[in-house]
């Protein structure tokens, strides 16, 4: 049990001290490995063993970001944002504030959704679209944590409910592959019809986290100085704001960019493979000429490369529970703490909740916590009588937990890195804290609820 214990504290603690994740987790298992009497080449033989089992999970995400880059090829993304940005000038001069303010919350909201499945792009939507609102947002006198709760909001409880894009890869690739696969020598096993409907709690706390932070929290007037943009923001500005430059794409373009699309969504319903629907999108964007034959190469190298740094931390997190699994001391600790905690779920729920906030906070990756946290939270689910539902539940969200709120998070840096484009946004005191407190508590309120209802 031990090892177990120690392999976790020391990941956790390198990850806090800002050590890059993969190696954390590298070192975290040699650690755990080494304590469990495994040896180095034993920690290291199970550590390759388990990096197989990420193999999958990487390649979507490098598809899915071959496909992003693509569809930005063919304009579509920038013509959005432009027509956005002018709608909502256009009305901020007839001054009705109060359809403005509402206008904007949603359009924030509506892309940062879209970006996660309908164009994934993910955060990258951020610099085009927030830079040329920040004077209008300064005309309103809006508070922008308000605006970051919300694209934060979109960025995570999107993955964690719907199951498109990274959805997909979240909930179905990582989430019910992870507990499956754990749980199998237990006799356990979930469906991914089962996971929407058991995110439905803990995400419905994480709306009214987002209600409470735009109606309650940041209603309240903010003012802030009309100050130059960097120099990246500035540019896109400039552009944004003349007619004559607006985004010209032509009709057929704007077609076979809609068809890709749909046809993507379509396929990765149908054949429940992020890999095959994102291969599908470049194929048709490619076939109608969005970018050159001899350009595939480099398109697709590029958006996979831009993915690449999450796909190795996945299969690093992978690696990293295979040997915790080689410990053999999981029994161990599912006993150890079914005796400290004692017959209550409550605080079983509560505890483990916490354990992943923490260790998602350390990490900066919800996608990453989920194989260290299955390991250990599938057999105390069953040892403390959990139905499956509330341990899809439980395991989502102790995931989730943290992602909102961990200074190393894109959904944290996302929209900081737009909000920011003047030096009027604070990372840790604008983005990183409000989100912490409208997202996590919610989370871990609405999570523990799931749990004991489901």
């Amino acid at each position: 049990m031990f090892a177990i214990i120690a392999a976790v504290a020391v990941m956790f603690g390198l990850s806090l001290g800002r050590v890059p994740v993969v190696f954390a987790l590298v070192i975290g298992a040699l650690t755990g490995g080494l304590l469990a009497g495994l040896g180095v080449q034993g920690t290291l033989d199970a550590f390759n063993n388990g990096l197989g089992g990420g193999a999958q999970i990487a390649l979507a995400y490098g598809v899915l970001g071959a496909f992003a880059l693509a569809l930005a090829r063919s304009g579509l993304p920038d013509l959005l944002a432009y027509k956005l940005v002018k709608s909502l000038k256009n009305d901020a001069d007839i001054r009705a504030q109060k359809k403005v303010k509402f206008l904007i919350f949603l359009t924030v909201g509506a892309a940062a959704v879209a970006s996660q499945n309908v164009i994934p792009v993910h955060i990258a939507f951020i610099p085009v679209l927030i830079p040329p609102l920040l004077i209008v947002f300064n005309h309103l006198r809006l508070d922008r944590r308000a605006i970051a709760c919300v694209l934060t909001f979109g960025l995570v409880a999107t993955y964690m409910f719907l199951p498109m894009g990274f959805g997909a890869i979240f909930l179905n690739d990582i989430l019910a592959h992870n507990i499956n696969h754990f749980g199998q020598s237990y006799g356990f096993h979930i469906s991914n019809d089962q996971i929407p409907r058991a995110m439905l709690i803990p995400v419905s706390g994480m709306f009214l986290g987002m209600l409470t932070a735009v109606f309650i929290s940041y209603r309240k007037p903010r003012d802030y100085q009309d100050k130059a943009l960097h120099n990246v923001a500035r540019s896109i500005v400039g552009e944004m704001t003349q007619e004559q430059q607006a985004p010209q794409i032509a009709k057929f373009t704007l077609f076979m960019a809609a068809f890709a699309i749909l046809a993507t969504i379509v396929v990765q319903l149908y054949s429940d493979s992020m890999i095959v629907a994102g291969l599908v999108g470049v194929a048709i964007l490619s076939c109608a000429g969005i970018f050159k034959w001899k350009e595939a190469d480099d398109v697709i190298v590029t958006g996979m490369r831009m993915m690449a740094l999450v796909g190795f931390t996945m299969i690093a997190a992978q690696g990293f529970a295979a040997v915790i699994e080689a410990t053999n001391q999981v029994p161990e600790l599912v006993k150890a703490t079914a005796g400290w905690i004692g017959d209550s779920k409550a605080l079983a729920a509560f505890v483990m909740l916490l354990v992943g906030l923490l260790i998602t906070l350390g990490i900066g990756s919800s996608f990453s916590t989920v194989p260290i946290l299955a390991i250990m939270y599938v057999p105390l689910c069953l040892q403390f009588g959990f139905s499956p539902m509330a341990t899809i539940a439980i395991i989502g969200t102790a995931a989730a937990l943290g992602d909102a709120g961990s200074p190393a998070s894109d959904s944290t840096l996302g929209p900081t890195s737009g909000l920011n484009m003047d030096g009027q946004h604070d990372h840790m005191r604008d983005s990183v804290v409000p989100t912490f407190l409208h997202f996590n508590i919610p989370l871990i309120i609405f999570g523990w609820i799931a749990a004991m209802v489901l």
